[in-house]
């Protein structure tokens, strides 16, 4: 019996140093990663427009995380109107005929129609109350200690100008470089290709990233806003983004297009490596700032949808420009 207790043990031990050396639970990070590739791919091959619905349902999900985190520290979203104003933006982008142009007047009226909710600070009800509390019930109090919000007087109040602008940060945060994922499946005809390239290559990245931190991470990339990053880390993410990207480019384009745009892969795994990164980065530094370890708990092993999004979101400008310029 204690021979059979004994393999169990060590690959208990095994798994656990593995969850502290990535910071997360990797059984449910892989099982949710998994599932989110089968949903996302589903969606693709049944129909691009179901794609595009896919994306506004993720992003009005991160808008309530960002809503809470914010909340956490007395900074309020106007959720509804960021709700409205996303859905139409995105809709929009990739219905309208003009899609760089409705893009860009949507983004402007949302701006204006967000700052006017936020200076207004309507609350309906007490669910925002209940998540926050949720939240902070959760948070490690180390992290709080380091918030640059930390108070000893109790309660805290921002002026309306505050409000305003980290509401207008996040409509350029999430609808507008979310736009920038809509607008890939607009143009040259490729859009499930474009799809998985700003989809998948980001999430390879960040995988790619991990590992290679993991086993070979020792020159730390930024200690003071993320201690798990390291240069090795970095240079996996470009790696399997490169790979990533040349097997896109291998099932979706022609010989033609191989003997004159070879180099793109290259330039996008670069691209998205280093940016999906600096996505990656920004999150943490926001998040150590409010004193919250994830931005929500929707995607198990993985924290909040922000945690899963956020490189995605700042490389997709960079790749649909790339895809764009280069004709593919």
């Amino acid at each position: 019996m204690e021979r059979n207790e004994q393999p169990h043990e060590e690959a208990e031990e095994t798994l656990d140093q593995i969850n502290k050396k990535t910071g997360r639970n990797m059984p449910q990070a892989i099982a949710t990663g998994a599932a989110l590739v089968i949903l996302i791919v589903a969606c693709l091959l049944l129909s691009v427009d179901l794609f595009v619905l896919l994306v506004v349902v993720f992003m009005i999900l991160a808008l309530w995380e960002l809503r809470v985190d914010f909340a956490t520290v007395g900074l309020h979203l106007p959720v509804f109107m960021l709700w409205l104003c996303s859905s139409f933006t995105l809709i929009a982008t990739y219905y309208s005929p003009y899609h760089l142009i409705t893009m860009s007047l949507s983004i402007i009226v949302s701006i204006i129609l967000v700052a006017i909710a936020a200076s207004a600070k309507i609350s309906v009800g007490n669910r925002l109350s209940l998540a926050v509390a949720g939240k902070l019930s959760n948070t490690d109090a180390s992290a709080r200690l380091e918030s640059s919000f930390n108070h000893e007087g109790g309660e805290q109040h921002h002026s309306r100008l505050s409000h305003v602008a980290v509401s207008v940060l996040t409509v350029l945060y999430i609808p507008l470089l979310a736009s920038c994922v809509i607008i890939s499946l607009t143009f040259n005809g490729h859009p499930i290709a474009h799809a998985i390239m700003l989809v998948f290559l980001p999430a390879l990245s960040d995988t790619g990233g991990l590992f290679a931190g993991v086993w070979l991470g020792k020159h730390k990339l930024s200690p003071r806003i993320s201690p798990k990053k390291s240069v090795e880390g970095l240079v996996g993410s470009m790696l399997f983004a490169m790979a990533g990207a040349f097997a896109v480019f291998a099932c979706t384009y022609d010989a033609s297009k191989w003997a004159t745009r070879w180099w793109v892969p290259i330039v996008a795994g670069i691209l998205i490596g280093a940016v999906g990164t600096f996505g990656d980065l920004c999150a943490s530094m926001l998040k150590r700032d409010i004193g919250i370890k994830d931005m929500g708990h929707l995607l198990k092993g993985h924290g909040g949808v922000m945690d899963r999004v956020d490189s995605i979101l700042m490389s997709a400008p960079f790749t649909c420009a790339l895809l764009w310029i280069t004709g593919l």
